[in-house]
């Protein structure tokens, strides 16, 4: 193998070493990007989203959501980039999703309050977003994604016996040139899936809301998805048996936790009216 090649492999590896970082649960995983490279991505998906999607004015519902936020984000860290975090309700009653972006964006699409029928199973739902990026998933899905094609492109190159010089360059633009289609059509792999729910159940638990509830949110989309097709929520968040021992696993410490909470007066007020839904 030519020189340059041997060299690029060892340097590559080298750099995966370098960039491998520790999620808040112990797990490895890549990290390429700058928080503030990441933030910005998301900040720019965010306001893509907010263009092309309706967005609610019903003063009932934000007013329930933003409490349900308020109460999640008192406990939580601050996102990796140190920014506050923000919430848009979306008028989007069909679409059964919510979201967190980098940058502390969250998105709640009014379809999600047919199947989180309170606002602990609410709470499940965002904790479990918010889990993704203060555990950065997006950093590690799109350094993955990132390490994947550049490989692919070295690959060929060398196959074909072409210079290689500045694939790198632009994978690396070309992925960062498209934040809205890396960050948000990418699904989350299983294991980080599985590190947000446990994530979110100790931030609901933490924040005063019944984590019990998590349990029976799940249990509510896959009634809704009976004989249908999968939620947009499910289609990369797979609801599954597996994903409900997971969470019955950790129960007990989320139990404690919640019992702490209310102990300390955490009960959050958080109610909506059946005809406001939607």
């Amino acid at each position: 193998m030519n020189t340059k090649y041997i060299l690029f492999f060892t340097g590559l590896i080298s750099l995966l070493i370098a960039a491998c970082a520790t999620s808040p649960t112990g797990r490895h995983q890549l990290s390429f990007f700058s928080t503030d490279e990441i933030a910005k991505m998301g900040d720019a998906s965010y306001e893509q989203i907010k263009k092309d999607t309706p967005i609610s004015s019903d003063p009932t519902i934000n007013t329930y959501v933003q409490c349900v936020v308020n109460a999640l984000t008192a406990i939580v860290p601050k996102p990796p980039n140190g920014a506050d975090w923000k919430v848009t309700v979306f008028k989007e009653d069909e679409t059964i999703n919510a979201f967190a972006l980098p940058g502390g964006n969250i998105g709640v699409y009014t379809g999600i309050l047919q199947t989180a029928k309170n606002a602990d199973q609410l709470a499940a739902v965002i904790g479990h977003e918010l889990g993704h990026v203060i555990a950065d998933h997006g950093n590690a899905r799109i350094s993955t994604q990132y390490t994947t094609q550049a490989s692919l492109q070295l690959i060929q190159v060398m196959l074909s016996g072409s210079s290689w010089n500045g694939v790198i360059g632009d994978q690396l633009m070309g992925l960062l040139g498209v934040g809205t289609q890396v960050g948000i059509a990418l699904p989350f792999s299983r294991a980080e899936e599985s590190e947000a729910d446990v994530l979110g159940l100790e931030y609901m638990a933490k924040a005063g809301f019944n984590p019990q509830q998590s349990v029976q949110l799940w249990k509510n989309m896959m009634a809704a998805d009976s004989g249908k097709g999968p939620s947009e929520l499910l289609s990369t968040h797979p609801s599954n048996q597996t994903r409900i021992d997971n969470l019955e696993k950790h129960m007990p410490k989320a139990t404690d936790l919640y019992q702490k909470a209310v102990a300390e007066g955490k009960h959050p007020k958080c109610i909506l009216s059946t005809t406001s839904k939607g």
